[in-house]
């Protein structure tokens, strides 16, 4: 019996939230559990927009890579 382990090598995770401190946790969380998978951060891509009613939005792009 052979067994072969495929690794994640590359991992590309979104967020979005209506506040700062909510993206930080939702990328914080999403860091612990990749490191599980033995995925570490490669670089972090993050924007804001204010909409018509002057609302915030906030997103963000996590690219994870194998450590």
């Amino acid at each position: 019996m052979n067994f072969q382990l495929d690794f994640i090598e590359d991992k590309v995770e979104f967020f979005e939230a209506t506040n700062i401190k909510s993206l930080q946790k939702q990328i914080e969380s999403q860091i612990d559990e990749n490191r599980a998978l033995m995925l570490s951060v490669h670089s972090v891509s993050h924007q804001m927009q204010v909409n018509e009613n002057g609302q915030t939005y906030f997103t963000a792009v996590v690219h994870f890579k194998k450590k």
